[in-house]
């Protein structure tokens, strides 16, 4: 029975469920570019550029083995632009009895794919994916009945169930935790590895050049273009991560520093997202350093969280609470994207340098992401849809399912707590005390009010003064309410009134053209 198998561009295993069972003699593999993958937000030029040359090289792969691969370019003058249009046209071109797919990493596609048996008249299987560590159903077991989903008792289970970091049932080192340990800001005499990062071959080339032609508009640099496409290279990259990063990875993994946007992070969640690497296999590498005694504990064990316990989590939640979640605004946030996070034109120097990383590199690691351009959304009130469509677009690693949860729950605390058990709201001391922006910026994160006081600061008190409706009552946000409440009324005033105007010039967009502008945010 010829089967159509469609190869999604984050499926790019060869084990995915899509071609268990694949027949080489009869079968076709589909796989397709279409125009609204790349345009449903105005994606970062280098993360399509990666997508789309991880996928060629996927397709002449298989074709080394002899499979029959149906490959449908962007650019070609046939594409009808869309998943479903490209599917109705591959069945003109093969006689097939059934389509095969593995279920997409987005609630819209997963739609999109439940309408094909009628729309095509043949049977749909759409196959669960198997690369994750805790299927769909288990997840929902474990939620059933809570009311909050804490992530750390998840990760315990998954623990357990997997092995991975147990001793005998109980916890390597009898922490489950070293969380602790690794909020070290980085040290002034700190030597840092270089990175491993890779040519564009010729494939890639191509894509390049149709990508800065076709999307010239979009947000983001093509020049330090310098990911893995294969899965050969992905592998070296986790090699060199283990070999050469993750040893230095827990004690530093917060810290940030001006012109350093890599420090020891892994880089790997790119190659997780699309099926270069598994989760298994980078959990398992990591585990394997520490029992040879090549990488601590306290950074292995925070490297394997962000894995078996974040990654896993995040993904649990989307699925388990789509498509609902996406819609709830707990704080009420309604101001618009500010301009510089297009732009990058801002004199907050901390905001200046993540979103200036995350131009060149289509990258940010997650306290950039959590504690800069997230914090400052938080405390700015961003509407969560436009700062969730941010994210979606500007990281490279970025898919719906990892995307939305941590932004909309971690980032914005827009779900109310259902992720997180507080928001994640700081002053500029934080910055100050993990990172060297500070210095030499417009503001100074130790002046609190008055004349060059750092916006971060005033913005603070603002989100708690505008939020205590909602957030008084919960037992982790009782020290900054206190304090706030002990405050001198004149003092309060004086900070809501700047906090105010500072945000009001947030809304001024550039007169002409900015050479960060995304042309399509103009449709």
């Amino acid at each position: 029975m010829p089967t159509l198998r469609l190869v999604l561009g984050d499926h790019l295993s060869r084990d995915v469920a899509a071609l268990d069972g694949l027949d080489a003699a009869g079968d076709v593999v589909l796989m397709v570019e279409v125009a609204a993958e790349t345009t449903y937000v105005p994606h970062h030029k280098q993360k399509i550029v990666f997508i789309l040359a991880a996928m060629r090289h996927f397709a002449e792969a298989l074709r080394g083995e002899g499979i029959n691969v149906d490959y449908v370019r962007l650019d070609d003058p046939a594409n009808g632009g869309s998943f479903t249009s490209e599917l109705m046209r591959a069945l003109t071109r093969h006689a097939v009895d059934r389509i095969v797919v593995t279920e997409p990493g987005e609630w819209r596609v997963r739609a999109m794919m439940e309408d094909w048996a009628a729309a095509t008249g043949l049977p749909v299987e759409i196959r669960e994916d198997d690369r994750f560590f805790c299927p769909r159903g288990r997840f929902a077991r474990w939620a059933e009945g809570r009311k909050a989903f804490r992530m750390e008792f998840f990760y315990r289970e998954m623990r357990r169930e997997t092995g991975l970091l147990m001793e005998g049932g109980q916890p390597a080192g009898g922490q489950w935790n070293y969380d602790a340990e690794n909020r070290k800001a980085l040290p002034k005499d700190a030597r840092l590895p270089r990175r491993l990062r890779f040519a564009p071959d010729a494939i890639t080339r191509a894509v390049m050049d149709l990508v800065s032609t076709r999307f010239a508009g979009h947000f983001g640099d093509l020049e330090a273009f310098g990911w893995a496409v294969t899965r050969a290279d992905a592998l070296m990259a986790l090699d060199h991560f283990i070999a050469e990063a993750l040893p230095a990875f827990g004690d530093v993994q917060d810290a940030m520093k001006r012109g350093e946007p890599f420090l020891y992070h892994g880089l790997l969640s790119p190659y997780l997202n699309v099926g270069l690497l598994t989760a298994r296999e980078v959990c398992l590498a990591a585990e394997t350093a520490w029992r040879r005694g090549t990488a601590p504990l306290n950074a292995v064990e925070g490297f394997i969280r962000q894995i078996l316990g974040w990654r896993e989590y995040v993904r649990g939640i989307y699925w388990h609470q789509m498509p609902a979640y996406a819609e709830t605004n707990a704080l009420n946030a309604t101001r618009p994207l500010p301009w510089f996070y297009w732009s990058g034109e801002t004199d907050l120097a901390c905001l200046a340098e993540v979103v200036g990383d995350t131009r060149r590199n289509a990258y940010a690691h997650h306290i950039q992401r959590l504690m800069v351009t997230g914090n400052f959304a938080l405390l700015a009130g961003i509407r969560p849809a436009e700062v969730e469509a941010w994210y979606l677009a500007v990281y490279v690693d970025a898919f719906e399912w990892v995307e939305l949860p941590n932004v909309h729950g971690m980032v914005m605390f827009a779900d109310g707590g259902l992720l997180a058990s507080k928001p994640y709201a700081a002053s500029g001391a934080y910055i100050d005390r993990m990172s060297d922006y500070c210095a030499g910026c417009a503001y100074d994160p130790k002046v609190k009010i008055g004349k060059g006081a750092c916006p971060f600061n005033l913005l603070y008190w603002r989100f708690i003064a505008e939020n205590a409706g909602t957030l008084s009552g919960n037992p982790r946000m009782a020290m900054p309410y206190r304090t706030w409440e002990g405050m001198e009324s004149g003092r309060k005033v004086q900070i809501l009134t700047e906090a105010r105007a500072f945000l009001d010039g947030l809304d001024a967009r550039p007169a002409g053209p900015s050479r960060g502008r995304p042309a399509m945010l103009d449709l």
